[in-house]
């Protein structure tokens, strides 16, 4: 399925929770937020509304998991939502921009080259495996006690929860709260 022009075309599509979602996205601003139902949406949010027409939505569903990549649009003063199903496995890349993933639970694997990523990870005890890494940049993990600057920094940790979590910045910061 492939939509474009989505102010007059909302994107909205049937997912099912505990699913894998593979995110392949243009570069920009852009939330990926956590939703209770069973639904994958896409909202676009610009200063000149005209402007969002121009951003492309392509969703591929096989079995349990899908692929979702957004492409075109204006390069600045626009800001992408995507809502998923709260309990989803998230594979995100993103060239460049800022990035923000909340209010999920499952597996994460999150990059972006260059910008700002911020993840909210919830319990850092629903974790059995954590490894976050900038090239050049800020790292800081509050709630897995960690804060690292400059370059080539990361950290791993191990745990007792069922979700893994890799997220990587290649220049930028890298935020898990």
């Amino acid at each position: 399925m492939e939509v474009t022009n989505l102010l007059d075309h909302p994107f909205l599509v049937d997912f099912p929770s505990g699913s894998q979602l593979s995110l392949h996205l243009r570069s920009g601003d852009f939330r990926i937020i956590g939703r209770d139902d069973n639904k994958v949406s896409v909202r676009v949010g610009a200063k000149d509304p005209e402007k969002a027409r121009e951003v492309k939505v392509r969703f591929e569903r096989i079995d349990n998991s899908a692929e979702l990549n957004v492409s075109g649009g204006p390069k600045n003063n626009i800001q992408i939502t995507i809502e998923v199903p709260r309990d989803t496995g998230l594979f995100v890349r993103m060239p460049a921009g800022q990035l923000e993933v909340s209010d999920i639970r499952g597996d994460k694997d999150v990059q972006l080259h260059a910008g700002e990523l911020i993840v909210g990870v919830g319990d850092p005890a629903d974790y059995s495996r954590v490894e976050a890494s900038v090239s050049t940049g800020g790292l800081e993990a509050a709630p897995f006690r960690e804060s690292h600057g400059g370059l080539f920094r990361s950290f791993h940790k191990e745990g007792s929860g069922k979700y893994k979590l890799h997220a990587h910045v290649g220049a930028g910061d890298l935020t898990l709260r």
